[in-house]
């Protein structure tokens, strides 16, 4: 797809988006439907943030399609289009294999409520309690409660069931039992509705339908133009710098990381004290390591299951599914059925990580630590797919270095940052007026489906800005 070169770009808009995540994307969209000329700039050659793909060795890989809510199908349509919910299909098989339970589920509420009565044993009297209580949590409830605190009050000492809670949602946004309970029971209530999906076709095939969309609606997409510099004049937005180049602009919205978006895009000069010494408070999360492995043509292997949460720690630890050598992971299984007009088997392996770990490795360390990974992941993959080794044609891997590197996201994190920036992000436009911000914030606006709806949020909030700047 072809997008408007860089020396073809008009010298004012209403509203320049800068980043084209998923969030980025969704208010770039819902901006332009209500009739304001919108430019989007992406430092990367292609549209998606993570939510991308690469080509290696014939195969595409998808970074981060690992599954998503139920509540994508109602969005995608009402906020983009009926074509790109259409594409989105339910995985049914997902798989938990670990040394305090094994066992298959559909990942939806009904199947966990079942799980927890029939495996786990526990009163049918707690397991509605409790999914009463988490489907009741809303972000202005009290923040004080853990989520430590809530298992152990309904699940005292069964850390098995901690494990079967908790597990997903660290891999999908890198929380800990020490997080506000009220981060899990958001997410983790959007989760549990009706089960997982994921998108026929591949993360190509959506960031190219919104794309198009994009292009329909009127926006102007530039690729390869890294924003330099937020421009803010007494107190107000100006537009931005790229390039060696002043584009003008009425609103920006910021979809790079809101402590790169405030240090580093707008700089803390433009900012309160106040405003700073809240923000100075923000966590950055956890970042990412991930090994790619793509299977020779001719070759295949048994449905194993679409998701698979697999462990050999004798039990959950967010710290211990941080360490370099953890002994935890996903697989993400690609079927031929993934893309139905490209069909190919490829397997994800996704491991959290902490930046730190990587960032001051020697190139010689740094080579031998992402093998030593590789090496892990096989052993590991070989008890679900035996024989894989000699079936794999690619392998590739990332580290948090390869997500800060690709991103310029702080420390390459995945998941944004701890509770406390979403209030950061949420106020900035108070700070300085026409500067907005859309990303993963605050746990809870974090994943496909979390950052395409604080998209809309945020989109909400321009428009009004800049329909009262006309009056």
């Amino acid at each position: 797809m072809k997008f408007t070169p860089f020396d073809r770009l008009g010298d004012r808009y209403d509203t320049i988006v800068v980043g084209s995540g998923l969030g980025g994307l969704t208010s770039a969209n819902r901006l332009a439907r209500a009739g304001h000329s919108v430019l989007l700039l992406e430092h990367h050659s292609q549209l998606g943030g993570l939510a991308t793909w690469f080509k290696r060795g014939g195969h595409i890989f998808d970074v981060s399609l690992h599954g998503f809510p139920y509540g994508m199908v109602k969005t995608c349509k009402k906020y983009w289009s009926k074509e790109i919910r259409d594409s989105i299909v339910q995985l049914k098989n997902i798989v938990f294999d670990n040394p305090q339970f094994s066992l298959t589920t559909t990942f939806s509420k009904d199947d966990f409520i079942r799980l927890l009565k029939e495996e786990f044993l526990i009163k049918s009297s707690v397991v509605t309690e409790f999914f009463r209580t988490v489907d009741g949590m809303n972000f202005y409830d009290d923040r004080s409660m853990t989520t430590r605190e809530l298992f152990d009050r309904f699940f005292p000492g069964r850390s098995d069931v901690h494990r079967l809670l908790m597990e997903p949602i660290t891999y999908a946004n890198g929380s800990t039992l020490d997080e506000p309970a009220i981060t899990y029971g958001i997410v983790f209530s959007n989760f549990m509705n009706r089960g997982v999906y994921t998108f026929e076709g591949g993360t190509d095939r959506l960031i190219g339908m919104m794309a198009a969309e994009l292009q329909k609606n009127g926006v102007t997409i530039c690729t390869g133009a890294k924003v330099d510099r937020i421009v803010v004049d007494h107190g107000r937005v100006r537009g931005v710098e790229v390039r060696d180049r002043m584009i003008e602009a009425r609103a920006v919205v910021s979809n790079s990381g809101i402590t790169n978006t405030i240090d580093n895009l707008a700089g803390r000069d433009v900012f309160s004290d106040d405003f700073l010494s809240r923000f100075d408070r923000v966590q950055v999360n956890n970042s990412s390591c991930q090994v790619y492995f793509g299977i020779r043509r001719g070759e295949s292997f048994d449905d194993v299951g679409d998701l698979l949460f697999t462990s050999t720690a004798k039990e959950f630890s967010s710290e211990e599914m941080r360490k370099m050598d953890t002994r935890s992971r996903t697989f993400s299984i690609y079927y031929p059925k993934t893309r139905p007009d490209r069909p190919d088997y490829t397997v994800v392996a996704s491991m959290n990580a902490n930046f730190e770990d990587w960032a001051g490795l020697d190139e010689e360390s740094y080579t031998r630590e992402k093998e030593a990974m590789v090496e892990r992941c096989f052993v590991d993959l070989e008890r679900y797919i035996p024989g894989i080794r000699e079936k794999v044609d690619t392998i590739e891997s990332a580290t948090p270095k390869t997500f800060n590197r690709y991103t310029l996201h702080t420390r390459g994190t995945s998941f944004g940052t701890k509770f406390e920036g979403l209030d950061i992000s949420r106020s900035i436009f108070k700070e300085v007026g026409g500067l907005f911000h859309v990303g993963s914030v605050g746990i809870i606006m974090s994943g496909w489906l979390g950052a395409i709806n604080y998209g809309i949020i945020v989109s909400n909030d321009v428009d009004a800005y800049l329909a009262d700047q006309q009056q």
